[in-house]
């Protein structure tokens, strides 16, 4: 199982990134995805889910209205368009999958090693 990150970067306040995470060895379409992020010296926090068939999206507060995440099961990849950054959305972004059997997801949750987003002028 591995889940690669790419699409982190150095972006002014405002601006905008598309985050990708690809995956192999499970079979993507069965697992739910999540972005989740961590700041220095914070805890790692969720920022979006999307069901396995690219509904039941949900986003924490901080981004709602201005991340969207998105998953193309043919490429085994998820994404995350970040828009209107802010200087308090930088950060090492992750994704991660569960296993899903409908609505309900269990199992290991599988992580990949993070890609750096930095906001600032």
């Amino acid at each position: 199982v591995q889940l690669v990150e790419s699409g982190g970067n150095l972006v002014q306040p405002g601006g905008s990134l598309r985050l990708s995470c690809q995956a192999s060895g499970f079979t993507f379409s069965s697992y739910g995805l999540k972005w989740y992020r961590q700041a220095p010296g914070k805890e790692r926090e969720w920022v979006a889910s999307i069901g396995t068939a690219g509904g039941g999206t949900g986003y924490a507060d901080s981004v709602k209205g201005r991340f969207a995440i998105s998953r193309d099961n043919a490429k085994n990849t998820v994404y995350l368009q970040m828009n209107s950054l802010k200087p308090e959305d930088t950060a090492v972004y992750y994704c991660n999958a569960r296993y899903c059997s409908g609505s309900v997801c269990f199992g290991d949750d599988y992580w990949g090693q993070g890609t750096q987003v930095t906001v600032s002028s």
